[in-house]
């Protein structure tokens, strides 16, 4: 397996984090993000064999060009780990905003899972994994709503993928993380503060790599979280939604 990883969002949080994870499992590091000031001190941290690119991947044009500028440094694990979130009743949160957060947290993990895939499979080895949310396992989520649906798509998305492979007898695998409340920048650009407990970005992100190396397809980082995303199977859509709806509008006021 080739010892290169390519991170965005590695700027803060989980992202950050898994960075600082694979740099210690003897990984060299492609940091992408927005802040070119943030990404600079982590390489630094890391080692001067990190590479930063600076892109923006709410923008279509700088998922391609940053394919292009790391596709021939042989790239053995993928994380797609940018994204954000937004809190409010859907008929008063900005158009704009939700439309930047669908391009990335969609578009951008679509675009990049498709390119940098098609060249694992062609050497049968490889890991990606995309960061969605227990959100994504859930029916809905009234007052972030748009965020809910970006983190379903990712979360099944990354599934469906995941099978094709195993279907093909494919060594390349793909998953999907899925965490509940991490301690990051998330609350302060999402407008909202989390009424429970939320764990560490480091804890989450030791949890997401032992699990990408293990095999699993879906990461959830907590066992109360896989207790509530397989409970909420069982429960009829309408009243998750609305059980979903009472606990996120609590948010807005802590």
């Amino acid at each position: 397996m080739a010892k290169t990883a390519l991170i965005t969002g590695a700027s803060s949080g989980i992202g950050r984090e898994i960075a600082r994870n694979l740099y210690a499992k003897g990984f060299r590091c492609i940091l992408c993000a927005r802040r070119e000031d943030r990404l600079a001190e982590l390489a630094q941290e890391l080692g001067e064999n990190t590479r930063i690119v600076v892109s923006d991947l709410s923008k279509k044009e700088d998922c391609f060009s940053l394919y292009e500028q790391v596709k021939d440094e042989k790239i053995g694990v993928l994380i797609n780990g940018a994204g954000f979130g937004l809190f409010g009743k859907f008929c008063e949160t900005e158009l704009e905003t939700e439309l930047k957060m669908i391009d990335t947290n969609i578009t951008a993990v679509h675009i990049l899972t498709k390119l940098f895939l098609k060249d694992f499979i062609a050497r049968d080895s490889g890991y990606i994994m995309n960061i969605a949310s227990s959100a994504g396992l859930m029916s809905g989520g009234p007052y972030m709503s748009t965020y809910y649906a970006t983190k379903a798509y990712v979360a099944d998305f990354t599934s469906a993928v995941a099978r094709e492979l195993a279907e093909q007898g494919s060594r390349v695998h793909v998953c999907a993380l899925c965490p509940g409340p991490v301690d990051t920048e998330f609350n302060e650009v999402a407008g909202c503060s989390f009424g429970v407990r939320a764990i560490s970005a480091k804890e989450c992100s030791d949890t997401a790599v032992k699990g990408m190396f293990s095999g699993k397809t879906i990461i959830v980082p907590s066992a109360t979280l896989k207790f509530v995303s397989v409970g909420s199977r069982l429960i009829p859509r309408n009243l998750l939604v609305a059980m979903t709806g009472k606990v996120q509008s609590k948010k807005g006021e802590l």
